[in-house]
């Protein structure tokens, strides 16, 4: 199981990127758009198999924190990491997302083994299951400057390009 109640490991933070945004479905869209911008300006290009990985779990916490973690008037923030690995050329980007609801906390449900085709008419609920399976550590924490909680996922790039050998593409791309 990858969920853990551990903090991440004491590596150094390579770069950090940190905003809040309107707890409603436009924030999210806009978390997961910009989150995508730093990871490629951070060397993990727009289509490359971490770049998915990493959008999609920013798209899912942010997502549960509107879903789950709305207090109306109140924003919600991500705040990205990239730790640095020593010996490698890899980025381990932790994502944290903080609300202001702490009364409902992060739990995948239980699926019954043998009812997957039940659960196949839902539109809803597969969020944790999701990062669960593609990070390599995610957990939960209460906030520490107010109510609520926050809801991190670490995903390790195997390999990272250096920003000035990136290829642009995506929104960055435009020219200014």
């Amino acid at each position: 199981m990858n969920r853990t109640e551990q903090p991440a490991p004491a590596t150094p933070v390579h770069s950090c990127f940190t905003l809040r945004f309107s707890s409603t479905p436009r924030g999210a869209r806009l978390a997961r758009r910009l989150c995508g911008e730093r990871l490629d300006a951070w060397g993990i290009p727009y289509g490359s198999n971490a770049h998915d990985v990493l959008s999609l779990l920013i798209s899912e916490l942010a997502t549960n924190a509107v879903t789950h973690g709305h207090v109306t008037g109140r924003d919600f923030r991500v705040h990205l990491l990239a730790l640095s690995t020593p010996d490698t050329n890899a980025l381990t980007v932790r994502v944290e997302v903080t609300d202001t609801r702490g009364d409902r906390l992060p739990e995948p449900p239980a699926i019954p083994a043998g009812q997957p085709a039940a659960d196949s008419a839902r539109t809803g609920g597969r969020g944790l299951f999701l990062v669960e399976a593609l990070a390599d550590r995610w957990g939960w924490a209460p906030r520490q400057d107010g109510p609520g909680k926050t809801v991190w996922a670490e995903y390790t790039a195997a390999t990272v390009t250096t920003p000035a050998t990136v290829a642009r593409s995506g929104p960055s791309a435009a020219p200014s």
